[in-house]
């Protein structure tokens, strides 16, 4: 009798301790030699499909080994949306507007500038919209718009996506669509889906540069234009306010903001293709 009694109340007292812990506290009670805590990292398909992550991860988690790191690769605006639901711990997404009202929101505690690439219109060689000859990257648009080609856009909320819809309202031309425009054609996919429609359609696309080149030698598409101020394409870290593993978002945070995180940024790509893909700018 006494033994169960003693029993019962050890059982208690185990659920009274674990009702009464945090996430923060259970991710800082992981070590390298006890259970690995699980990171969810909401990112871009962009990132996944440049292949930035077969680097990071596996170097992030050799620097600490009491954590493991689950990518969930959708558009910008579907990890703001997971970030919200704290469904992620930690967001890598590229639109700086809607991150910044994501923090403003209380949704996480502080956005920090990560790297950059750019973004560039892609097209089949002979660029039956003209446009390489364009005055400005406005022209240029306006020029696809007349229908000689293809437009494949993402069609998914993600930063692509939303900086195509910022390039077509700064050309003066009314956000194209697939009901409204024949010429227009929507994948509702990531970048790298997107460029292969694009390819089998002999059309256009807006890519960042990093996936592209990761894909070309798969794709029957040319860059047509490219090094417009406006295609800047800057990349941001947001640790989710009142995560899971809340500690674990700010381990990853700290360390891509780092020294080696950064240095691995800058280093990637440069022996296949012989040039970064990404410019670290973490300050």
């Amino acid at each position: 009798m006494r033994r169960a009694t003693a029993f019962a109340l050890i059982t208690v007292l185990a659920f009274s301790m674990v009702g009464c812990s945090k996430p923060g506290d259970r991710d800082s009670s992981s070590t390298p030699t006890g259970d690995k805590t699980e990171l969810v990292l909401a990112s871009t398909t962009s990132t996944q499909d440049s292949g930035l992550f077969d680097e990071i991860i596996p170097a992030f988690q050799a620097d600490e080994p009491g954590y493991t790191v689950k990518v969930v690769a959708v558009g910008t605006g579907e990890a703001l949306k997971l970030g919200e639901s704290k469904d992620a711990d930690v967001l890598l997404v590229h639109s700086k507007a809607d991150e910044e009202a994501f923090v403003s929101n209380g949704f996480g505690f502080e956005r920090r500038d990560v790297m950059y690439n750019d973004f560039v219109l892609v097209g089949p060689e002979s660029d039956p919209a003209g446009v390489r000859s364009a005055a400005s990257m406005a022209a240029a648009l306006k020029s696809i718009a007349k229908g000689a080609a293809p437009f494949v856009s993402r069609g998914d909320d993600s930063g692509t996506h939303k900086k195509e819809r910022r390039l077509w309202a700064a050309a003066g031309v009314a956000t194209p669509t697939p009901q409204a425009q024949g010429w227009y054609l929507s994948s509702g996919q990531g970048m790298g889906e997107t460029l292969k429609i694009a390819s089998e359609k002999a059309g256009y696309t807006l890519t960042d540069r990093a996936t592209f080149l990761s894909m070309k030698d798969a794709l029957d598409l040319v860059v047509v234009r490219e090094g417009d101020p406006d295609l800047i394409n800057q990349y941001g870290v947001i640790v989710v306010a009142g995560a899971r593993n809340q500690v674990a978002g700010q381990v990853f945070f700290d360390w891509i903001l780092s020294s080696k995180g950064q240095k691995i940024i800058l280093d990637y790509g440069y022996a296949k293709y012989g040039q970064t893909l990404f410019t670290p700018n973490a300050r």
